[in-house]
């Protein structure tokens, strides 16, 4: 007796190739014998299952519904944005993600959108690997009471809430504070965020298998205000100062949760990870050459010219 196989597809709605993608997607999914399952009607109307005789194997979930629960895995099409929205789907389910890039770096993504006929037949044969990703747990509190609790696979990121004011910031590490500042903002940032928010804030790039959290000040008016690595057993805590304005916390770049003054945000190692289909089982170091087109010739070899 077999089960049914069924794969969530989540796309970028804006993006004009998506809709030819999409389409491809579930065409060849359903030829091979796997259900589609989408999020909304306006993605099924992309699909237009009907017309692509995917119409039997295409379900729309509701809204009440848990999108990723029972499936194989979330197939992602569209950018880095996309993908960490599948993840917040996928993450209490247990369920994998595989993205396939359609924006800009796409760093989280597995696949560029060139090879997508081969990333549904990976999926198909069942030719891929499953790892792990570290996230962050983020409570936030006032006066001592707990006011939020949500988590992120890359950052935390604390921004003063409005472009005229300085935000001031006290960082505590394991309850000892290392330092006050004004600046525009503080990121908590996991490995994986390491080459995304934090990575534009001038933070480190860590391997995503080292087992780490980062803290990247923001435009910080102080002498000492480096990026911090701190162990995964660490918390770390952003304290707004009571007398200072107020501020603003996403996660992700998404859920923003405003900080009033006097409010703490504390950062944790996440209880749940973040699962990621992997096809290539190459190094970090070529996906972050790869990803971000990173010279590694010296300028005179890339310039040598023949001899005469």
């Amino acid at each position: 007796m077999t089960t049914e196989r069924e794969v969530l597809l989540l796309v970028h709605p804006d993006r004009e190739a998506t809709g030819e993608a999409a389409r491809e997607v579930s065409a060849r999914f359903a030829k091979a014998g796997i259900r589609i399952r989408v999020t909304e009607h306006d993605v099924c109307a992309l699909i237009n299952p009907e017309q692509h005789g995917v119409g039997a194997t295409c379900t729309v979930v509701g809204p009440d519904d848990d999108p990723a629960e029972g499936v194989e895995l979330v197939f992602v099409l569209g950018g880095d944005g996309t993908l960490l929205r599948a993840a917040e789907l996928a993450r209490p389910a247990g369920v994998p993600v595989l993205g396939v890039n359609l924006g800009r770096v796409g760093f989280l993504a597995e696949a560029d959108s060139d090879a997508l006929a081969d990333t549904v037949q990976r999926v198909v044969d069942g030719d891929y690997q499953v790892e792990e990703r570290m996230t962050i747990d983020v409570t936030v509190t006032h006066d001592g009471a707990e006011v939020a609790r949500t988590w992120a696979l890359n950052e935390a990121s604390v921004e003063k809430s409005t472009r005229e004011r300085v935000l001031d910031a006290l960082i505590e590490v394991d309850g000892r504070p290392v330092s006050a500042f004004g600046c525009d903002g503080v990121l908590c940032a996991t490995p994986t965020g390491s080459t995304a928010y934090a990575f534009s804030a001038g933070g480190p790039i860590i391997w995503p298998d080292v087992q780490a959290l980062l803290v990247v000040p923001s435009n910080a008016h102080a002498m000492f205000a480096r990026p911090l690595v701190v162990s995964r057993d660490s918390v770390i805590t952003v304290g707004i100062d009571p007398d200072g304005s107020s501020a603003v916390l996403t996660c992700d770049g998404t859920r923003p949760i405003d900080l009033p003054p006097g409010a703490r945000v504390r950062v944790t190692c996440g209880k749940t990870p973040v699962r990621l289909a992997r096809l290539w089982d190459g190094p970090f170091t070529d996906r972050l050459v790869q990803k971000f087109s990173l010279p590694v010739k010296s300028w005179r070899e890339r310039h040598a010219r023949p001899c005469e």
